[in-house]
């Protein structure tokens, strides 16, 4: 029996993955599990075709558009035309047990008003019997599984159902898993604090990001800065204070970078990087400058904490200072990778320090150099 399985950037796509073209720490192969689950399926309910459909979690989560029921997984007569493509989730058999939630046995399909031919005609192949249940995580049902034409039956009974609607629940299961092991995987890239990328995922990501610049012909930006007077704060107000305006800031450049493909890291202490691909020095200095123009005119603490503390309202004495660097292939094939990535951290590092030096409160840039040994 042969499963066709949706491509991998769908897979990622339904698990609502981020930030996956380029780098990831650890794959999840959703698509070999449900390679596996229609497999066992099919050995309790033999059948002749079948499928596992998955929701479209952007969709889901608007009003505006008709949800989609994703082929993630299928096999029988004519499925290779159907992996990675999608129904309305209003539609068929299918789509009334997406949005019941409840198993759905049609013993006969020309008989069954929910029946949808639409897929018989895109196959050439002629359903007649059908049993669906609804995949569900935490209540909230997430995808559906199909089996088509009963062997050695005439039709699907409600033993068949049953049987299926057990291995919904395995399936359920493991895509909890999947979800589970991809948050955590999640958590570990991030600072505690500020909820940035943290150092130890910074360098992993510089290193490919350089990677793909070079292969692609692409700048590489990286922008470096840290908080004028933050000691002052910390003394000021306590260290309380100070994690929170570590925090604000931390939203400040998030809010700054959204939609830009910027990946913005707490490198640590009141020190901030950001890798900016595809960005020249240009676009780089922009993002610096408007960064630093909203810390400046920001006002930190304007709530009371969780823990009742009143707000603070410090405004005109938080400031940073910034340093901007770009790199552009093409460049010498004897210069390492590694030694670009550390050029790029240097020359950032040391605009920024040029910021400070010449009165803070400013972006200084600098072109990249490198020199072949």
């Amino acid at each position: 029996m042969h499963i066709n399985i949706a491509e991998k950037e769908l897979i990622d796509k339904v698990l609502d993955r981020e930030e996956k073209k380029r780098f990831s720490l650890k794959e999840i192969d959703l698509g070999e599990t449900l390679r596996e689950i229609l497999f066992s399926a099919n050995e309790f309910v033999p059948s002749e075709s079948g499928a596992v459909f998955l929701d479209d979690p952007l969709l889901k989560r608007t009003t505006s558009e008709r949800g989609r029921l994703y082929f993630m997984a299928c096999f029988g007569e004519g499925s290779e035309k159907l992996a990675g493509t999608f129904l309305p989730s209003d539609v068929g058999i299918i789509g009334e047990t997406y949005r019941s939630g409840s198993p759905y046995l049609s013993r006969d399909v020309s008989k069954d008003r929910s029946f949808y031919p639409g897929v018989d005609k895109q196959t050439s192949y002629q359903s007649r019997s059908i049993i669906a249940v609804p995949v569900k995580i935490n209540d909230s049902v997430i995808g559906v599984i199909e089996m088509i034409n009963r062997k050695d039956k005439i039709n699907f009974d409600e033993k068949d159902l049953a049987i299926l609607d057990i291995f919904a629940r395995y399936t359920s299961t493991l895509i909890t898993n999947a979800l589970d092991a991809l948050r955590f995987e999640e958590l570990s890239k991030k600072d505690n604090l500020t909820g940035l990328y943290n150092d130890r995922y910074f360098y992993e990501r510089l290193s490919v990001e350089v990677k793909y610049a070079i292969e692609n012909s692409k700048p590489l930006s990286m922008i470096f800065f840290d908080l004028d007077r933050f000691k002052e704060v910390n003394d000021i107000y306590g260290h309380l204070a100070g994690s929170r305006v570590l925090k604000e800031v931390a939203q400040l450049v998030e809010n700054i970078l959204i939609g830009g493909g910027a990946v913005p890291v707490r490198y640590g202490g009141d020190e901030y990087v950001i890798v900016s691909p595809a960005t020249t020095l240009d676009k780089a200095a922009e993002y610096a400058k408007k960064i630093c123009d909203v810390v400046a005119g920001s006002t930190f603490i304007k709530e009371k904490s969780i823990a009742g503390a009143p707000p603070l309202n410090i405004k005109g004495l938080i400031t940073c200072s910034i340093g901007v660097t770009t790199f552009v292939p093409p460049i010498d094939q004897q210069i390492s990778h590694r030694e670009i990535e550390e050029g790029l951290i240097k020359a950032a590092d040391s605009a920024m320090y040029e910021s400070k030096r010449n009165g803070k409160n400013r972006v200084t840039c600098t072109s990249l150099y490198l020199k072949k040994h």
